[in-house]
C-alpha cells in the first residue's frame, strides 16, 4: 500500500513539473500585445526614397529608402518584410504581412517577428537564424527580406 502511494505521488509530481516547463507556446506576451507593433497586413511592393541637399554647408542629408520585399507564401499565411535603408545601411525591418489567422498564428508571430526583425538589422543581410517553433514564418520572413535587400541593392 505504501509503495502505491509513493508511486502515485511521484507520478503526480512529475506531471506537474512536466506541464509547468516553459516552452515557446506558453511564454507571456508583452502587455497590450505586440500585434500592433508588428504592423498591419499589407501587400504593396515598391521603393520610396527621401533626402535632400543642405544648402550653404555643402553637406548632404542622409538618403532614406523604404523597400517592400516580395510576399512569401507559407502554409499558415503570407509574410512580407518592409526595410528602411539609410545611406546603404538597414536601419529597420518590419513585417507588414504575417500569419495572423488564429490564436496560435498570432502567438507565434508575436514571438518570432520581433526577433527576426532585430536580427535582420544586426546582420545587415538575410543570413539570420530561424526562430525555433516558427519555422515556416522564419523561412517566409527570410525570403521576403532577401528580396527587399536585392531591391535595395545591398
Amino acid at each position: 500500500m505504501r509503495r502505491i502511494i509513493v508511486a502515485l505521488g511521484t507520478t503526480a509530481t512529475g506531471l506537474v513539473l512536466l506541464f509547468s516547463w516553459p516552452t515557446s507556446w506558453n511564454r507571456p506576451v508583452a502587455a497590450g500585445g505586440q500585434a500592433a507593433a508588428l504592423g498591419g497586413a499589407g501587400t504593396s511592393q515598391g521603393t520610396t526614397a527621401t533626402g535632400a541637399s543642405s544648402s550653404g554647408s555643402g553637406a548632404t542629408a542622409p538618403v532614406t529608402a523604404t523597400v517592400d520585399g516580395a510576399v512569401a507564401q507559407t502554409p499558415y499565411g503570407n509574410v512580407q518584410v518592409r526595410l528602411t535603408v539609410t545611406d546603404g545601411n538597414v536601419t529597420a525591418a518590419k513585417a507588414i504581412a504575417y500569419p495572423d489567422r488564429g490564436g496560435t498564428d498570432v502567438q507565434i508571430s508575436n514571438y518570432a517577428i520581433p526577433i527576426l526583425s532585430q536580427e535582420a538589422v544586426q546582420a545587415q543581410s538575410a543570413k539570420i537564424d530561424m526562430v525555433s517553433g516558427a519555422t515556416f514564418t522564419s523561412r517566409g520572413y527570410i525570403q521576403s527580406l532577401q528580396d527587399a535587400l536585392d531591391q535595395a541593392n545591398l
